[in-house]
Parts: structure tokens; C-alpha cells; sequence
């Protein structure tokens, strides 16, 4: 029998990123059966496509790549989509993220057509595969878990409040202190659209439904006062 090629769908915001990915794969031998500008939209039509491997930006409009990610890996009958996220992003917290959301392989936009190809192959195949210097970071976060999992119940501290990460205790520090997110954006010089991620992801962790709620928060923990004006 021939074997069939790998089935792939290639979500990015961005049309001439999107379709030039696209082509490379489908140039490669893959086949390219969808493609989505927007979060919602890739949840939707990979549910309808089912491919095997996702490419998957995490800035998106309308819902995060994480949370694509979230709600499409290993959902439904059958195992969901392997997540190959191809992002501009190297940041820790977004690495991790995306590899705690369900990602197979995290590659930056910086790698070369040949280096895309090899990965997604990878990534359908099951092998965790991710841009040089990134496995470090996922290895080490993973260690310190299971490091932490490990410890005598006392001195884990009892219940404590969900961990943020250090981006996002940032950020929240910021939007205690009363800034835009465009003023977020320009002081951390990220996109406007990551500061509203991490505010997003920070409101799931805490539990929280809003931007006022998530000023409160930060008040009463003190986060508004570090020593030095906005």
C-alpha cells in the first residue's frame, strides 16, 4: 500500500506568512488541508479537518494559541491534533505555556523552510521537537515540578494561590499600578495583543472575570506598590 501523506493545518493571522507556510509543507510532501486566521475559526475547522499535525501561532485573534491548543489536543473520540506551534515568540513563559496547553514541539519563525519540514515530520511521529536553547527551558521547568511534587506537605505551604509566571506577575503589577495595555505593551516592548494574553491567562489561573477584579487582586497583595511610580 502507499503510504499516505501526513495531513496538516497551518493556522497564523497573518495570509502571506500563512499561505507561504503552506506552500513549503505542501511542496514537501505534505498535504495541507486547512487553514485559519483566527482562534475560534482553527478550533472549528480542525475539529471538521482533523489533521494530524497543527501549526500553530499562538497570537491569535479572537482566542489565544494556547488555549487552541487546549481545547483541540487529545479531545474527542480519538487522539486530537499533534501541536507543532510556530510562533515569533521565545519567551519562557510562552514555551512553557504552550507546552503545559498540550504542544508536541515549539519552533520560533526564525527557522528555515528545511528546519520547519523536519519538524513537522517529527512532531507527527510523536517526537517532542523545539527550536535549540527551548528543550533546556521545558526540561528545567518540568524538573522543578516534579522537585516540588515531591516535597514534604509542609514545606509546600498548604494551598497556596496559583503560580504566575514572571511575565504575567509583571504585567499584572502594571495593570494594578492603572496603565494601558498599550502602555504595558510599549514599557515591556511586547504586542499589545501578549499583554492581553497574559491578562487573559492570568484570570484563568486566579479565577477572576475581570480587569477590575484583577486590580483588587493585585492591591490587596500589594502588587501596585514596588517601590517606584508608574
Amino acid at each position: 500500500m502507499s503510504e499516505q501523506p501526513v495531513t496538516v493545518m497551518v493556522v497564523d493571522d497573518h495570509p502571506m506568512w500563512r499561505d507561504a507556510v503552506a506552500r513549503d509543507l505542501t511542496e514537501a510532501g505534505f498535504a495541507v488541508v486547512a487553514t485559519a486566521g483566527d482562534g475560534p475559526q482553527a478550533v472549528r475547522r480542525a475539529r471538521a479537518a482533523r489533521p494530524d499535525v497543527l501549526v500553530l501561532d499562538l497570537n491569535l485573534p479572537g482566542m489565544p494559541g494556547a488555549e487552541v491548543c487546549r481545547r483541540l489536543a487529545g479531545e474527542g473520540e480519538g487522539p486530537g491534533p499533534r501541536v507543532l506551534v510556530l510562533s515569533a515568540s521565545g519567551e519562557q513563559e510562552d514555551v512553557l505555556e504552550a507546552v503545559k496547553a498540550g504542544a508536541t514541539g515549539y519552533l520560533v519563525k526564525s527557522a528555515s523552510a528545511r528546519e520547519l519540514v523536519e519538524a513537522v515530520h517529527r512532531t507527527a511521529a510523536g517526537d517532542p521537537v523545539f527550536t535549540p536553547g527551548l528543550a533546556g527551558l521545558v526540561l528545567g521547568e518540568y524538573r522543578r515540578l516534579a522537585v516540588a511534587a515531591t516535597a514534604p506537605p509542609d514545606e509546600r505551604g498548604g494551598p497556596e494561590v496559583p503560580r504566575l509566571t514572571e511575565r504575567e506577575t509583571e504585567v499584572l503589577r502594571l495593570v494594578a499600578k492603572g496603565l494601558t495595555y498599550r502602555q504595558i505593551a510599549d514599557r515591556l516592548v511586547i504586542s499589545h495583543r501578549t499583554v492581553q494574553n497574559h491578562v487573559q491567562n492570568t484570570l484563568g489561573k486566579l479565577q477572576l472575570h475581570n480587569r477590575a477584579e484583577l486590580v483588587r487582586y493585585a492591591i490587596e497583595r500589594g502588587l501596585d506598590d514596588d517601590g517606584g511610580g508608574p
